[in-house]
Parts: C-alpha cells; structure tokens; sequence
C-alpha cells in the first residue's frame, strides 16, 4: 500500500512538473489561433467580485447574434457563472455586460422524459469536464437527461445538435422569456416561429426579436405554455410564452436545429437563415465558423511566448472581436438595412449596437484603426446613423441610448478613426454631431451633463447637484481635445479651432497644486472640503482622486508642470503602487462595490487596473524620461493581472477594454492618447509577433532575447535604423515596419530619457 503511494505521488510530482514545463515553455508559429482561445476566461464572477464578469460568447467576430449556455435565472445579467452546477437552455444573447443586461434574447433546451418546460424543472447538472468551449463551437453533456448538446454559429444564425438516448418522449424547449412573447408551432413544416420583446435599457420603439427554429426530425408532441401553465394549441401570445417539441429517439439519435433570428421580421429572419447556412451540415458550419476565427484572430501571430502567455494573448484578442456587434441586416434586395432602435422602423444603412464608449475609446477602437479598419468604417457608419436618426451619438449603446455612465467619449472615437485613416464616410455629418454633442445635454447620458457651467466656468462645479464633477471635467477636457484634432484634420475655421484647443486645457482648473490631486471644485472656486484622495465616487465614478489625477491623456507636460517637474511626477506615480490599496466610501452608493474590492485584493496599491480610468497609467513614466518604469510595471501587470482561466482578469473585461490593454501591451506599445497618431512604448511580451494589416504591410516586432527576465529594452531599431524614441507613429506601421527589440535584464536609464524622445503632450505643441 505504501509503495502504491509512494507510485501515485511520483505519478502526480510527474503531471504536476510536465504541466509547468507546458506552461513556461515557448510557443512556435501558431498556425491555429483559435485554438488557443479560451471562451471560459472571466466567466468566474459575481455581482460582489467580477473576474472578468463574461460568459462563453459562441459567436462570429461582431456577429449580430452570440449564443452561450445559460446557467442564470431568466433575466440575470450573470447568464453563465463557471461556478454553477446546472444548465438551464442556451440562450441567444446580445449581452455587452452583467450590468447591462440583455436584449434580443430566447433560449433553447433539450430535455427529456417527463415533459419539463419550466426554467427550474429543465435544468440539468453539468461538468466542465464534460465541457468543450471554442469560439466557434460548444458542447456539453446535460447528465439529468443523458443528452449531449452542440452549437456552432453564423453572424445571425446557429445550428444545434442534440445527441438524444432513446426514448420514447425525448423533446425540446423553446422559451421566448417575459415581458412580451408569441410562439407557433407548425409541426407539418417542422417548424416554430416566434418573438422576443424583452429588454434591459430602453424605452426602445417596436422592439420584437423575433425567430424561427427548423428541426431535421417529424414533430409528433406539442405544448405551449403561459409560464407555467399548459395552453391547448399550437399558438401563443402572453407575457412570457413556452413551447415544447417532441419526438421518439432511438440510441445516440442526432437531432438538428437550425435557428435564425432578425430584429426586422420573421420574413427576414427566415432569409437570415437561408443566406448563411443554406443547406449545411453541422460540421460544414462548424469549419466554415472555425475558418472565419481563424483568419480574423490570425491577423495577430504571436511567436516565443510561453503557452500561457499565448493563451491568454489569444483569448484576449477573442474578447475584442464582439462589440459594438451588428444590428444591421441584410434584405431580400442584398441591400444592408437595419432597425432603429430611435425610431422603431427599418432604416438603410449601417447600425451596430452594445458598447460604451467611457471604457473603450482608450485602447478597443485605436486597435480597430490599426488591425481591422473596415470593421471601424461600418461602424463610423453607424454613428451617422444613430445621429440621423436619434439626434445624438450614442455614449452607452444597448442597443439604443443607455442611461449610464459619464463622457462625451464619442468625439475621440469619430477624432482617432479619422486621424489614423479611415475615410470613405461622411466625416463632415460625423463634425457636425460631435459639436452637437460638445455643446449641449442630451437624453440617457448623450451630450455632456453640466455643459452651461463646463463652458462658462472651465469645470463641472463639485456642488451644483450634477455629481462626478472632476470625472466629467478631465474627460470633457480630453474630449475637446479629440475635437480639436479633428477639426485640425478637417480645416474648419480657426476660431473653432482656438477653442476647443483652450477647452482641453480645462483640466488644470480642477488640479489642486497643494496637494498634487485632482479634486472637486465649488461653483464660488473654492475647492471641496474635506477631501481625501482615497474616497470613491462624490466628484469621481468607479474611482478616486489618485486614478483620475492621471486622466490628462493629450497634456502629461502639462500635468507635469503642475506636479511641478520631473521627479516630482516620477515620485507620484511610484507612490500610486507604495500607497496603501485602502477606500472611504461614505457615500457611494451605499458601500462597497466590485470595483474597490477588486483593487483591494490586487496587492498593487491604489493601481485599479480593473477599471478603465487608470490603464493608461503605466505608459506615463515615459513622458518624464524613464521608460525602464513603464517596462517595469507593465510587464507585471501582465504577467500579475491576467490569465486565460475563469477567473482570468482583475475586473470587468468591459467589452474588449481591458483584453486591448494586454494585447496592445503585448505588442510592446499602447494608445495612451486617442486622436493623435502615436503609441506610447513599453516592451513586447513575445520574441516575435507579426500584425498582418488590411493594406497588405507587415508589422514585425523582435525581440529574439526577451523571456521572463529580459523586459527591458536596451536598444530598438526601427527599419534597421536606431530609434531612441519613446513613442511609435502610427504611419510608420500602416506604411509596413520591422522593430527589433535588443532586451535585457537590467534597465538602460539612458534610453528614452531626453526631451526629444517624449511622446506627444499638447503644451509641447508649437
């Protein structure tokens, strides 16, 4: 017994030490990218704690419909949690976030025996071990019904494969949720029909998703439900509608379904599933998806990481690839069309839906004008679209205008996508909505709240019942800057031009030189009292004085001065690590949220890296003449912060935010001020990472020597010339470039530390 012991303990030693070597050994040539996705990432969250707070999205890159298996109550915002035991129907999704919720939204269950239709009765236990998760195919083993359940997507249908035991009353559930649904059955086509009107932010004008579901096998049972109760027929509309299919199945019988949805009509949702799966197989849509993954995630070939940083790469750049996702369609004529949800009707043109702009203007959308600038092209499309037809750009889109958050983060998304070349457009439309926008408040967060006093005083004061005053001081500041590069670009008037160049400079009217933090500001001009830089909320959101007090993206020099030099802003930003990772939350929101929690238990001081507003804050050291600092902390917020497991991030994934800060990093650069045409240097993660670009260019980035130890850059050449430069131009790249790293374990303190080499801040401008 003892030496059986002793054989099994060697055995596991064994495991243990050849799984780290996997781990810590280095990837070559990836050939497969999707392959190293891992969908489960971030799926290990809670309302209290959010590691991610995503779901398994078995989809197409911004395709209009995502699929996931739903673990929730009908209506949670957590519809998958990896630490639940049941699964209750794969649900259609268009879900950007837990706290936003869902729209367009119906699930699907096979059962079997005793007819099960209610949420709670269908449920069956599942396994992660019996669980296979891609970005381009799901299966799981449901144990209570001894069925194996598949799903592989299209843009705006799926296909479904239920492995069934036999049985002589094997069946499937339909459940088109509350708030408004209708279901037919019509068993001679072997079809249902159907919509969905429930939603999470609204008032949205005719909303119905509606769907249509073809089954490969005679239907001989039917049942519609009114929540719980059975209604004779085969037709219902109620407040929350059920169906159930059934039919005899012999052993390992393979039951299909193939499902299409449209925000327009059944009709358009039956030409949905025509156009995109015609009559293919299972497996013919699984590879056609796999190839689609394959070649949009393969725009990135990362080389000479370890497996963990490949899979963690991968499933990051995955997470960047839904949102904003397609709300437009397209019709019988081959015309693109789409729903508005402004008006209720079916307009021409472009319209994408599910982002919101406070988190992803810093790091998702200049990702998209480097790597996949089309995509950004239909999107700029769909701005004019929402502006046509709502009067406003969108801030929070979901799918129409959602009252949350703060920002007008609009201007640096229209200002960056054309600074870096995205033409084609009507950029003129696209002005006049972001001046719109810049100069008056809109309904559910468009505009700019407290745009009188902004205008007038150069601050959104700290008592005037607005809340978050600094918060929306710093961003609208930024956001006039992004205006003043645009209008730059597009030669309006210089008087305009002036102007909004003095409004971004609003921020130092909201900097406390006393004390070195940004703080609120009274109507009268005195600042608020009293204050204390580790309060969240007051005159911040989702934040304190110490993460908002670096949101000067376009004038780090100016911050600088008024931090009063160098060393000073250097000691500042060490501090922000050395600072005890302490919150007073007196009155916000009634205590403690994720957010602070999740800094807390980081170990990283008051860096909350997972949240948006002091990402950026690693790449600052570099404006003061000591990058080795930023090499530095990036890299162990890389390798600290993020992992390709369920409880992989450090908070909200937010849309592809936080994935476009690591991937961005991994790169060895990151955006640090949107709507100018450089990216701030930090140091690759890879030995070699090639991005192959729209224009057919190659960016190569080397860095032969780089591992574990060596992240820190002794020299760069760029096109084999020395670059001693702290920043990259963003034409440089798209022309096509070669970067070689030369990387080492000590710091070279020289490198980067002259003027001339900073990157760009506004009071340098001449």
């Amino acid at each position: 017994m003892l030496f059986n012991n002793i054989k099994k303990s060697s055995l596991l030693l064994t495991l243990f030490l050849g799984s780290f070597v996997a781990s810590a050994q280095n990837t070559s040539v990836i050939t497969d990218p999707v392959e190293w996705v891992n969908p489960l990432t971030g799926s290990d969250s809670k309302y209290e704690l959010s590691n991610g707070n995503t779901y398994p999205a078995i989809a197409l890159p911004w395709g209009m419909n995502f699929w996931s298996p739903q673990t929730g109550r009908m209506g949670d915002g957590w519809l998958y949690t990896y630490s639940a035991d049941k699964i209750n129907g794969f649900k259609q999704t268009h879900q950007p976030s837990p706290w936003m919720n869902d729209y367009g939204q119906f699930s699907i269950m096979p059962v079997t025996g005793k007819v099960l239709a209610s949420l709670k009765s269908r449920a069956s236990w599942f396994s992660h071990k019996a669980e296979i998760a891609k970005p381009y195919y799901y299966s799981v083993f449901l144990a209570d019904h001894n069925v194996t359940a598949e799903i592989t997507p299209t843009e705006r249908s799926a296909q479904f494969r239920f492995t069934y035991p036999k049985n002589d009353s094997s069946s499937v559930v339909i459940d088109a949720f509350d708030k408004g649904s209708y279901i037919k059955i019509i068993p001679g086509e072997r079809k249902i029909v159907g919509y969905s009107t429930k939603y999470a932010r609204g008032p949205l004008k005719n909303f119905k998703n509606f769907f249509v579901i073809y089954v490969d096998k005679p239907i001989t049972f039917t049942r519609v439900y009114n929540d719980t109760v059975a209604i004779n027929g085969n037709k219902l509309t109620a407040d929350h509608v059920l169906a159930v299919i059934g039919f005899k199945t012999g052993d390992k019988e393979k039951v299909h379904l193939k499902v299409a949805s449209s925000f327009i009509s059944e009709e358009q949702a039956e030409l949905n599933l025509k156009r995109e799966q015609g009559n293919d197989s299972f497996d013919v849509v699984k590879d056609k998806a796999k190839a689609v993954w394959n070649k949009t995630l393969g725009r990135l070939k990362a080389e000479g990481g370890t497996v963990d940083q490949t899979r963690t790469f991968y499933s990051c750049l995955y997470r960047m690839l839904f949102f904003p996702n397609k709300l437009y369609e397209i019709d019988s004529q081959n015309k693109i069309v789409h729903w508005s949800p402004y008006t209720g009707d079916v307009k021409p043109g472009y319209m994408f839906a599910g982002t919101g702009f406070w988190d992803t203007f810093r790091a998702l959308y200049p990702f998209l004008n480097l790597v996949y600038p089309s995509i950004n092209k239909e999107m700029q499309e769909g701005l004019i679209n929402d502006y046509k037809e709502g009067g406003w750009l969108p801030e929070w889109s979901s799918p129409g205008y959602a009252n949350i958050m703060l920002g007008n983060n609009s201007a640096s998304v229209v200002s960056d996508a054309y600074i870096k070349g995205g033409r084609g457009y009507d950029i003129q439309k696209l002005y006049e909505a972001v001046i719109h926008g810049a100069n008056n408040e809109g309904p559910n967060a468009t505009g700019r709240r407290g745009v009188e006093y902004y205008n007038s005083l150069g601050y959104v004061p700290h008592d005037v019942r607005i809340g978050e005053g600094v918060a929306r001081t710093l961003e609208y500041a930024y956001d006039d800057f992004a205006i003043y590069q645009l209008a730059k670009a597009l030669n309006k008037p210089a008087a305009e031009i002036a102007l909004y160049k003095k409004r971004s400079m609003n921020y130092k009217n909201v900097f406390d030189p006393s004390i070195d933090f940004m703080r609120g500001k009274n109507k009268d001009g005195s600042f608020e009292t009293p204050f204390d830089p580790y309060r969240w909320g007051g005159s911040f959101i989702e934040g304190n004085s110490w993460h908002y007090t670096w949101s000067v993206f376009h004038d780090i020099q100016g911050l600088i001065n008024l931090m009063g030099g160098k060393q000073k802003f250097i000691t500042k930003l060490d501090s922000v690590f050395s600072a005890p990772p302490v919150f007073s939350s007196t009155r916000f929101r009634g205590g403690v949220i994720h957010e602070m929690r999740e800094m807390q238990i980081m170990n990283m001081g008051q860096y909350a890296h997972g949240n948006q507003p002091i990402q950026h804050m690693t790449y600052l050291y570099d404006y003061a003449g000591v990058p080795y600092k930023t090499q530095y902390w990036v890299r162990q917020v890389m390798d600290r912060l993020y992992k390709a497991t369920p409880d992989g991030y450090c908070g909200d994934e937010d849309n592809g935010q936080t994935s476009a800060w690591y991937v961005f990093s991994a790169m060895g650069f990151y955006p640090v001020c949107p709507a100018t045409n450089q990216y701030v240097l930090g140091a690759p993660l890879f030995k070699k990472l090639t991005i192959n670009l729209e224009n057919g260019k190659q960016v190569t980035i080397n860095a032969a020597n780089n591992s574990a130890q060596n992240f820190y850059i002794q020299s760069l050449t760029l096109n084999g010339k020395p670059y001693s430069a702290s920043w990259i131009n963003h034409n440089d790249l798209v022309k096509g470039a070669v970067l070689n790293f030369n990387m080492s374990s000590v710091p070279n303190k020289t490198r980067g530390s002259e003027p001339k080499d900073y990157p760009y801040s506004l009071t340098n401008e001449k």
